[in-house]
């Protein structure tokens, strides 16, 4: 579904990403995991064109969208939740939602149901404004948004982060619901070890801004923990 090739990014003088070769096959939730400054959130927006690359490919399906606009990745299919969620505070539940419609490929006029089925409390909420909802809320429209694009392939950055426990459960179904029901790729970056082995199933670990390991989720072992995840 997503392959990246050779990939190397840069910051200024600052490597920070180096020589990435990453595979997220259809259907599958693969996670990208990592101490904090490693390199996960700058790979995400490497992938949706925020960030420039020094050299490398990122091809989706069989199209190289490596030099594509943002725009353009959204249109091919990709949806993107970034870290932090940034939906629009002052606009309400209806019109968030709107705005994920309007990049739609298949140019749909209404909010799919499927989203007020995974995430029943945004239609209860239709108007109320972004701002005024509750963190767990918040990511719930941000995905929702995401989602209303129909993406074949689904980023998240971070979706637990700072979440209540029955919230990111729920967000843990959504993943599960979207990968083995729809058969849409999530690339999850996650910080909490049991969510991301919970609902992945392939990992691939950054540190220093390179691929210190992968594999099935099943493989990771204490031993790779230990040594690239523990604080």
């Amino acid at each position: 579904m997503l392959k990246i090739e050779n990939l190397n990014q840069y910051y200024n003088q600052s490597h920070t990403l180096k020589d990435i070769n990453l595979v997220c096959k259809k259907g599958r939730c693969t996670c990208v995991m990592g101490r904090n400054g490693v390199g996960k959130t700058t790979l995400t927006k490497v992938i949706m064109g925020l960030l420039k690359v020094q050299s490398g490919k990122i091809v989706f399906g069989s199209k190289d969208i490596t030099k594509l606009p943002p725009s353009a990745r959204a249109s091919t299919a990709i949806g993107y939740v970034p870290q932090g969620r940034e939906i629009f505070s002052s606009l309400t539940v209806k019109e968030n939602l709107q705005i994920g419609i309007l990049g739609n490929r298949n140019k749909i006029k209404k909010v799919p149901q499927i989203i007020y089925k995974l995430f029943p409390v945004l239609k209860e909420m239709h108007d109320r404004k972004g701002g005024d909802l509750s963190g767990g809320q918040q990511q719930q429209l941000a995905i929702a948004r995401a989602l209303c694009l129909e993406p074949e392939f689904l980023i998240l950055d971070e979706p637990s982060e700072g979440i209540q426990p029955n919230i990111v459960q729920q967000i843990g179904d959504v993943i599960d619901y979207l990968t083995k029901e729809k058969q849409i790729t999530v690339l999850l970056v996650e910080q909490k070890l049991p969510f991301a082995r919970r609902h992945g199933d392939d990992f691939y670990i950054l540190d220093r801004g390179s691929i210190a390991a992968s594999g099935e989720m099943k493989d990771l072992s204490d031993k790779i923990i230990k040594q690239y995840l523990s604080v």
